[in-house]
């Protein structure tokens, strides 16, 4: 199958797995991921990186984009776009910003980020045969002024990279922009011209039908993360009625700190799943257009969709090789539904980006996995002491 693409996770968060549990998301932000953060450097963040980039390809996703919004430490992005060189992964990186409302160290001017990224994009957009392509992130949109807005977008188009939001996560967040802006999430970016193709909307559970349809007319698209809208109970979002309006929508897992696990096969299950109990409707989303979002709507989402998602000629050779012939799948009568219901990571046996298998035989072949799992484990240990966390490494 072709390769999937994870079109939103937080790579950092690798370090950061089980801390969220039973938690909302302004909650988990707060106990959890401000003090965690705050204390990452650049070993962390690549032995995170480096953990999590194995973890989704060892699941069948061959490329990856990481909302990468941690600088509270000098060169963190140039350490995660290390990883991905090192590890052979198709990346994206979404590197992220807050210019207010957001905790104090992770907050930046417009002028910093766009200051700090520069390098970064001279050393890595487009590096490794164009494999690396950078992008700019605005956190949350309660986090984001309107003019570090407009200066950060112009800026990314000004160089061809992508846009990176969290839209409409959960309806506490709508409540906030409406009582501060008077507008809704959609209609606040409409209304600073920043919707377009380039710009990618990640959860875009609580949108209403005026919203949908901006975002259809302007080409924009969504990235739906339901396994981590679940987890943090968020809501549901409206993906029949986005596809049925023509809206490119990419799957994701979002960071292990909200699901746990970057499981793309997962994504897929629980995106059929919940449009069926949400709609009463058993027949509402078909295996194939999950599939197709997960790959075609993926390409998308890495800027690519003339050159990846499927397999033909003139495709790059993004490939995952996956066995259905086990006790969990078999006897296969569809292949697209053994895909969605029954596949797993345990169940992809190679996996190819660019021409290069990077999985064999379920094996990396780039990097040392057992390594990067005792490195990742002793920086987590390292980082949460600092940060006075308590978790149960030892």
């Amino acid at each position: 199958m072709p390769g999937m693409v994870n079109g939103h996770t937080h790579l950092f968060q690798t370090l950061f797995r089980g801390l969220a549990d039973d938690k909302t998301l302004l909650d988990w932000l707060r106990d959890c991921i401000w003090p965690g953060a705050t204390e990452l450097d650049a070993e962390a963040a690549h032995a995170a990186a480096t953990l999590g980039m194995i973890e989704n390809l060892r699941g069948g996703a061959t490329s990856v984009v990481d909302h990468q919004y941690i600088h509270g430490a000098p060169g963190l992005d140039d350490a995660v776009c290390r990883a991905a060189a090192e590890v052979g992964i198709r990346f994206m990186l979404a590197s992220g910003w807050a210019d207010r409302n957001y905790h104090p160290p992770l907050t930046e001017s417009a002028d910093t980020v766009l200051d700090r990224i520069e390098p970064v994009k001279t050393a890595w957009h487009g590096a490794m045969d164009d494999r690396i392509r950078v992008g700019l992130a605005p956190l949350i949109p309660w986090g984001c002024s309107d003019e570090a807005m407009e200066s950060t977008v112009a800026a990314c188009r000004s160089w061809g990279g992508s846009t990176h939001l969290h839209c409409a996560e959960t309806a506490l967040e709508v409540k906030m922009n409406i009582e501060e802006r008077g507008q809704r999430h959609v209609n606040w970016l409409e209304s600073l011209s920043i919707l377009g193709p380039d710009l990618q909307l990640a959860h875009s559970v609580w949108l209403d039908d005026t919203e949908l349809k901006l975002i259809a007319q302007s080409g924009a698209m969504v990235v739906h993360c339901p396994v981590s809208n679940m987890y943090l109970a968020s809501g549901v979002a409206r993906i029949r009625e986005m596809l049925d309006l023509g809206i490119t929508v990419a799957l994701a897992s979002d960071g292990p700190g909200s699901n746990n696990r970057q499981d793309m096969f997962e994504a897929c299950k629980a995106t059929v799943l919940l449009q069926k109990v949400d709609r009463l409707d058993a027949t509402v989303l078909q295996p194939e257009e999950v599939l197709s979002m997960a790959c075609r709507g993926g390409a998308s989402a890495m800027g690519r969709p003339d050159d990846l998602g499927s397999i033909q000629p003139g495709m790059k050779a993004d490939l995952v090789v996956v066995d259905l012939e086990t006790p969990f799948a078999a006897p296969v009568h569809r292949v697209p539904s053994a895909l969605v219901y029954c596949a797993s990571p345990r169940d992809v046996v190679h996996v190819m980006v660019d021409g290069q298998i990077l999985v064999r035989d379920r094996e990396m072949t780039t990097v040392d996995e057992k390594a990067a799992i005792a490195s990742a484990t002793d920086v987590a240990r390292r980082l949460f002491q600092r940060a006075g966390i308590s978790t149960r490494i030892s």
